[in-house]
C-alpha cells in the first residue's frame, strides 16, 4: 500500500497553518478551519478505501487457494480429474440388481471407495509407500513405490476398498493420495449361483454368466432382471449333488431342475463352483460350468433318443423284440451289454435292461440318415439357446458313418452338454413340443412358442418307458412314493486321447415326475466316482445318482405345489401300463437290480 501515514497527514497541517491557514484555539487545543477539515477527511477516506480494496483483494486470493485445496484434497489431484478416470475405465453409472423367481437377491451394487495417487503430489515415495503397505498388508511394495515414482499424474493404487481399509489409508493423511467413488458388486448368495449369475470385473463390466450377457441391459436400466432359478430349490440341490461327490470322491458334478412345459432352469448348479467375489486366479476347472460348456458321451440316457426315435418312425412297436443273445462285433470293436440277459428283449427291455445290443439293433433298422435327422430336430448338433455366453457345441461324427449310428445309440460317438440332455429329453415328455430354455422368469399367461419334435403317442409311451426303469430298471432307487418319478440312468467310460479309461466314467440319472403328467426333471451327474464298500465296489448312474434324484423329489415336491398321489389308483395304473408288453418267464423271473446299466 502507498498511502500516507497519519504523521505526515498531521506534518502537512501544520506546514498549511504556517501557510497562513486558518485555525481556531479552544480550551487549549488548535483546530482547522472548516477548508482544512476537508482536506484531512478526504485523505483518511482514501487511505480507508484502500485499506478496503487491499483486504478484498487479499481474501479473494485466499478463498481461491481455499476453495483449490477442497478440491485437490476431496475431489483429486491437479489434473483433470474426470477424464484421466474415464480413460482408467471408471464406470460412471449404476447396474441393476439380479434377483431370483420369487425376488431373493442374487445380486446387486454397493458404494465403495477406490485409493489412487497423483505421484506430482507425492512428497516422499519411499515414506508415502512404507506407510501405504502397513495399512494395506496385500499390497507388493516394489509395485506401489514404481507407481509413486513414476513422471504421471494418474496411478490406481487400489480398487474397491473396504470401509475399514478406507480408513487406515485416511488417517494415514498422505498428500497425493485420493479416493474416488465406485460400485462393487456384490452377491448374497455367493459360490451357490455363481456359474449361473456370473461375475463383474473390477470397472463393474460382467466377464461370465447373466451379468455379461445382460452387461449393457444392467447398466441402462434400474429395473432388476428376473431370473427363473429359485433360490429355496437352487439350495437344496446342491446340497445333495456335493453329497455325492463327498461320498464317491468325485471330481466335479452337475445339476439341473427343469420346468418341462415352459423350458425354465429353476436351478442349475455346476460343481466345483467359486466365489463370485474374487474370481480372478481360479484354477479353470473351477469356473468351467460342467451344465451348458461341458460336452461329453452321455452313455445310456441318450437311449432316451434312440427309443424315441425308434418309436416315432412307426417301423418300430413296444411289442417288438430284438436279438441280444450275443454281442455285436465290428472290426477290432465289439459291442456289448453290462450284465447282459442274452436272449431276445422287447422294446421296453431293452429300456427298461439298458441294452446295448438291442439298441444297436433298433438304430440300424431305423438308418443312419434318419438318425441324423433326429438328432438335429432334438438340436444336439448345435449350442443349446440359453442366456449365458457358456454354451458349447456339441462334438458330432463327421463323416457321419454307420458304425456311428450304432454307437449313437447307446451314448457313445457323440458329446453333448447336460443341458442339452435335460431340453430335449423334456421335449420327449412334454407331449413332444420343444420349447426354447430359459435362465429367465417367464411371464405368466404369455403363450410360449415351440416346435412338435415327436408326435403324443410317442411321448406318451416314453413316459411309461421312463416309469418302468424306476420300477423295475436300473433306477429303482430313485422311486419316491406318490410321485411317480421316472427316469434313465447312464454310465459313461470317459475318453483319453484316442482311447477310453478304465476307471474315469461319468454316472449320471435323468429324473422326471409325475409322470402321468410329467412337470418337472430332475438330474444329477457325477465326474469320475469312485466305488465304495457301501455300493458293493458299483460307481454306476444307478449306485451314485439315482439316490440323489430321490431325494431331490422328495424335498422339493412340495415346495412345487406336487402332490403325492395313490400309485395303485386305476387311472393311474392305466396311466402307467404298458400295452403290449410281453410279460413272459423271462421278463417275470427279472430281478430288479441297481447294478446294471
Amino acid at each position: 500500500m502507498t498511502g500516507r501515514g497519519t504523521d505526515e497527514i498531521v506534518a502537512d497541517l501544520g506546514s498549511q497553518s504556517r501557510r497562513g491557514g486558518a485555525v481556531l484555539e479552544h480550551g487549549g487545543m488548535t483546530r482547522p478551519t472548516a477548508p482544512l477539515r476537508d482536506v484531512v477527511g478526504h485523505a483518511l477516506e482514501q487511505a480507508h478505501n484502500r485499506l478496503m480494496v487491499t483486504a478484498a483483494v487479499l481474501s479473494l486470493a485466499f478463498g481461491v487457494i481455499a476453495i483449490r485445496v477442497a478440491d485437490v484434497t476431496l475431489l483429486g489431484p491437479n489434473v483433470d480429474t474426470h477424464a484421466a478416470l474415464a480413460a482408467a475405465g471408471t464406470p460412471q453409472g449404476g447396474r441393476a440388481d439380479i434377483i431370483d423367481r420369487n425376488g431373493a437377491l442374487l445380486a446387486t451394487s454397493l458404494a465403495t471407495a477406490s485409493l489412487y495417487a497423483d505421484p506430482k503430489l507425492i512428497i516422499d515415495p519411499k515414506a508415502a509407500t512404507r506407510k501405504l503397505v502397513k495399512a494395506l498388508p496385500e499390497l507388493n511394495h516394489d509395485e506401489v513405490l514404481a507407481k509413486l515414482s513414476s513422471e504421471k499424474r494418474f496411478v490406481w493404487l487400489k480398487r474397491n476398498l473396504t470401509p475399514r481399509q478406507h480408513y487406515a489409508v485416511h488417517v494415514l493423511g498422505l498428500p497425493g493420495l485420493f479416493f474416488q467413488n465406485e460400485e462393487r458388486r456384490f452377491y448374497p448368495s455367493g459360490s451357490l449361483t455363481s456359474h449361473v449369475v456370473g461375475f463383474t470385473g473390477v470397472d463393474n463390466n460382467g466377464l461370465a454368466g447373466l451379468e455379461q450377457s445382460f452387461d449393457k441391459k444392467l447398466k441402462a436400466s434400474s429395473t432388476p432382471l428376473q431370473t427363473s432359478i429359485d433360490l429355496r430349490l437352487q439350495h437344496i440341490l446342491r446340497r445333495e449333488v456335493q453329497a455325492q461327490v463327498d461320498e464317491f470322491k468325485g471330481i466335479g458334478a452337475a445339476g439341473l431342475i427343469y420346468d418341462v412345459n415352459t423350458g425354465e432352469v429353476l436351478a442349475m448348479v455346476s460343481l466345483p463352483d467359486f466365489d463370485p467375489h474374487e474370481p480372478a486366479g481360479l484354477d479353470k476347472d473351477t469356473l468351467f460350468n460342467r451344465v451348458t460348456l461341458g460336452v461329453y458321451e452321455m452313455g445310456s440316457t441318450f437311449k432316451i433318443f434312440n427309443s424315441a426315435m425308434s418309436l416315432d418312425t412307426g417301423r418300430i412297436r413296444l411289442s417288438d423284440a430284438f436279438d441280444a443273445t450275443h454281442a455285436i462285433h465290428v472290426g477290432r470293436f465289439t459291442i456289448s451289454d453290462y450284465h447282459g440277459k442274452n436272449r431276445w428283449l422287447t422294446v421296453p427291455e431293452i429300456f427298461m435292461y439298458s441294452s446295448n445290443i438291442g439298441s444297436v439293433r433298433m438304430a440300424l433298422q431305423i438308418g443312419t440318415a434318419t438318425q441324423k435327422q433326429f438328432m438335429a430336430k432334438m438340436g444336439f448338433l448345435q449350442p443349446v439357446p440359453v442366456e449365458i455366453p457358456e454354451a458349447a457345441w456339441p462334438l458330432v461324427p463327421h463323416p457321419w458313418r454307420d458304425i456311428n449310428t450304432m454307437t449313437i445309440a447307446f451314448g457313445h460317438g457323440i458329446s453333448v452338454s447336460a443341458l442339452h440332455l435335460v431340453v430335449a429329453s423334456a421335449s420327449v415328455l412334454n407331449g413332444g413340443i420343444m420349447v426354447k430354455p430359459t435362465l429367465l422368469k417367464r411371464q405368466p399367461g404369455v403363450p410360449i412358442q415351440g416346435e412338435r419334435v415327436v408326435s403324443e403317442r410317442t411321448s406318451e409311451q416314453m413316459r411309461k418307458l421312463f416309469r418302468l426303469v424306476v420300477t423295475d430298471g436300473t433306477a429303482k432307487f430313485a422311486d419316491v412314493p406318490g410321485y411317480l418319478v421316472g427316469g434313465k440312468t447312464g454310465t459313461a467310460d470317459k475318453q483319453r486321447g484316442r482311447h477310453y479309461a478304465q476307471n474315469a466314467r461319468l454316472s449320471s440319472f435323468i429324473g422326471a415326475f409325475p409322470m402321468n403328467a410329467p412337470r418337472y426333471i430332475v438330474f444329477v451327474m457325477v465326474d469320475e466316482p469312485k466305488p465304495s464298500a457301501a455300493t458293493h465296489g458299483y460307481a454306476t448312474g444307478g449306485w451314485v445318482a439315482a439316490p440323489a434324484v430321490g431325494r431331490l423329489v422328495r424335498q422339493i415336491g412340495p415346495l412345487l405345489g406336487v402332490e403325492p398321489v395313490d400309485e395303485n389308483r386305476p387311472e393311474i395304473r392305466q396311466a402307467m401300463a404298458i400295452e403290449h408288453l410281453n410279460r413272459g418267464p423271462a421278463l417275470a423271473a427279472y430281478q430288479p437290480d441297481a447294478r446294471q446299466e
